[in-house]
């Protein structure tokens, strides 16, 4: 082993396995913790936790500060105090599946017994000509506060938000309520909330026209430019500021590294989560390509943080010689912000279809916070009682009915 490599060991534990995560996003994070909070009294198993910036990015949080609200910064090494995991900061740059080496910052490399793929994804800003240099994206604090910036320059003019999923709702919703003066366009190829049912949709549609948005659906944008997007039918729309929300991509590193990819670079994994060419690897969150019975999950906070703990609980189960489990996941929710104090919650089946049911208005959005603030501390929890974190909705039944009564209750 070169001296390099043994940066990725500690003095005098060099026998111990060594479980390397990379990315601290909401599933890094909760495989990091759940991990490390099993193994705490084991001195066979040491966990270390890479990712490019100490500060924990609360993606369900950012279109708040793209607004100038002031959030409270998570610490990712705080929170692994007490657990025995290892936080480096940096920027992974390779991953040598073969070697079983990572490199961070083309300086440190890092080895690894096990692997857990963390990366996530972000924006897809590389799709259309001129995104990545003149729209703003919100793939995390940097840069929503630098979209914030830009919109307290702005007394009046157009902001148009490019892509009518969930984010681009979100993101629209609080740009015209925080900022009024502005003319705030979402353009998408699908009408916001097409995925919900009757109610919550129309709900949706009238809380978008009450905050003065003006929704174009059905339209494509083909280019964006220093003060406009064009359409691809030719048209262009005269823009202030464009905050780009379609689509996501994959850091190229999995496909680089030989692992097995789908068609959108995500990891291929097998029932247990591990990739399906390189089993040291597990792969989680938005940077796997996961099958369940109802297709290929996408990535939300939701299937993220359960994903981190079930590999977690893998590893430790293959370390002791047994076989791990398959993962089953179901959804059983979407909500959505409509502003600070107004929101729609579509509840679903497993497979992510809407159900009858639904919460609308300030009872929403109580639930919505609760949700967003639930992840912090819920890893809080992990390190106590590691058991606490690894129950979710199967796949084959909804089993957390009751859970959501109960918040639903406490919200009222």
């Amino acid at each position: 082993m070169s001296a390099q490599q043994e940066a990725g060991r500690g003095v005098g534990d060099v026998a111990a396995h060594h479980v390397l995560v990379l990315g601290a996003g909401y599933a890094g994070t909760a495989a990091a913790v759940q991990l490390a909070a099993r193994a705490r009294r084991r001195q066979d198993v040491r966990v270390t936790l890479v990712n490019a910036q100490e500060r924990f990015t609360e993606r369900m949080r950012l279109h708040g500060t793209a607004t100038g609200q002031q959030l409270a910064e998570l610490s990712v090494p705080e929170l692994l105090e007490g657990t025995g995991a290892r936080f480096v900061r940096g920027w992974v740059t390779a991953v040598d599946a073969d070697a079983r080496t990572v490199r961070v910052d083309d300086e440190q490399v890092l080895h690894y017994d096990t692997l857990v793929y963390a990366l996530g994804g972000v924006a897809d800003t590389a799709a259309v000509p001129g995104a990545e240099d003149h729209a703003y994206a919100l793939n995390g604090a940097q840069d929503a506060e630098a979209l914030a910036a830009r919109l307290a320059t702005l007394g009046s003019g157009t902001v148009i938000v490019a892509g009518s999923g969930l984010t681009g709702v979100e993101s629209a919703a609080e740009i015209a309520e925080r900022h009024p003066g502005l003319n705030v366009v979402l353009l998408g190829r699908q009408e916001p909330g097409a995925a919900m049912n009757a109610r919550a949709g129309a709900y949706l549609w009238a809380a978008l026209g009450r905050l003065g948005v003006r929704v174009r659906s059905g339209v494509e944008v083909a280019k964006v430019l220093p003060g406009a997007v064009e359409l691809a039918d030719g048209e262009s729309v005269a823009a202030d500021a464009v905050v780009w929300t379609s689509g996501t991509r994959v850091s190229p590193l999995a496909a680089a590294a030989g692992l097995a990819v789908d068609e959108r670079g995500r990891v291929v994994t097998d029932t247990a989560l591990r990739s399906v060419s390189h089993p040291d690897v597990y792969a989680v969150g938005d940077a796997a390509a996961i099958r369940q019975g109802y297709g290929v999950m996408h990535g939300t906070c939701q299937s993220g943080m359960p994903t981190g703990v079930h590999a977690a609980v893998s590893i430790l189960r293959t370390l002791k010689g047994k076989r791990p489990k398959p993962f089953r996941f179901g959804y059983y929710h979407t909500p959505v912000s409509l502003g600070r104090h107004d929101a729609v919650v579509q509840f679903t089946r497993p497979d992510d279809s809407p159900r009858r049911m639904c919460l609308t208005g300030r009872t929403a959005a109580r639930y919505k916070e609760t949700v967003t603030a639930s992840p912090w501390p819920t890893y809080g929890r992990m390190k106590k009682m590691p058991a606490s974190g690894a129950f979710w909705p199967r796949g084959g039944r909804f089993t957390r009915l009751s859970r959501i009564t109960r918040i639903v209750g406490e919200a009222r």
